[in-house]
């Protein structure tokens, strides 16, 4: 083989290893080409949106912010765990919302057709009432007035007290004031000797018994008891 030869066949091997290059370089010429414009249009546009904040936008302003966001590189870190936590979160928390807030929205409806909200918002509304026509003074002593209602309303718990009321409350219903007669001196004693005159005296005697203690500080305490427990005192003192 002559120089002649190895001189052409050094020069295929270099227009081989030259041919890519010269496609890659074809390549960014043409691409070159056709970003050229939108590059243009790109820069047309940058400067027509950069001249609304001309006014507002200085460049330290610029470098004011990459210098606080430098500064605060950890505090950045920091607030994006969080994100990524409530985000984490959420993920979590919607299938739960997807199948409890439908049954909510149902219940809040069940609410509303047996009118238990407008129960509610009329209760609200009293509430508003009685703050206004009074003071926070009188809802005091309101107060101290309910919690002695609820403790007679305790002591007419007891079956006993229960049992006196409902038969109280059911003699109206069995007198007939239209077929009541006058009745004299004479007729009253006739009347004291018979056995329902007899048992309501007895009655009321045990009733006016029980009222007399009412004049005592412990209604449960009998007089004799009290005017021990007074002379106790007035021998202690002395």
């Amino acid at each position: 083989m002559n120089n002649e030869e190895l001189i052409l066949e050094r020069l295929d091997r270099i227009e081989t290893q030259i041919a890519p290059l010269v496609q890659t370089a074809r390549g960014v010429a043409e691409l070159k080409e056709d970003l050229t414009p939108l590059s243009h249009q790109a820069v047309q546009l940058l400067i027509t949106e950069l001249q609304d904040v001309e006014s507002g936008f200085q460049l330290e302003d610029l470098l004011l912010l990459m210098k606080r966001m430098m500064r605060s590189v950890k505090d950045i870190i920091f607030a994006l765990d969080q994100l990524e936590n409530i985000i984490d979160f959420v993920t979590t928390l919607e299938p739960l919302l997807k199948s409890s807030v439908p049954k909510l929205i149902a219940y809040l409806d069940d609410l509303e057709q047996k009118g238990v909200i407008r129960v509610i918002q009329a209760m609200l509304d009293v509430r508003a009432k009685v703050a206004t026509a009074y003071s926070a003074e009188d809802i005091d002593q309101i107060g101290d007035v309910f919690v002695s209602l609820l403790g007679l309303a305790k002591k007419l718990s007891d079956p006993k007290a229960m049992a006196f009321m409902e038969k109280a409350a059911a003699i109206p219903a069995g007198l007939d004031l239209a077929a009541s007669k006058s009745v004299g001196p004479f007729g009253l004693i006739g009347v004291a000797s018979t056995k329902e005159v007899k048992d309501g005296l007895g009655v009321m005697m045990e009733l006016t018994k029980a009222m007399g203690r009412l004049k005592y500080n412990d209604a449960s305490d009998s007089p004799e008891e009290q005017a021990a427990a007074a002379d106790t005192s007035g021998n202690t003192e002395s």
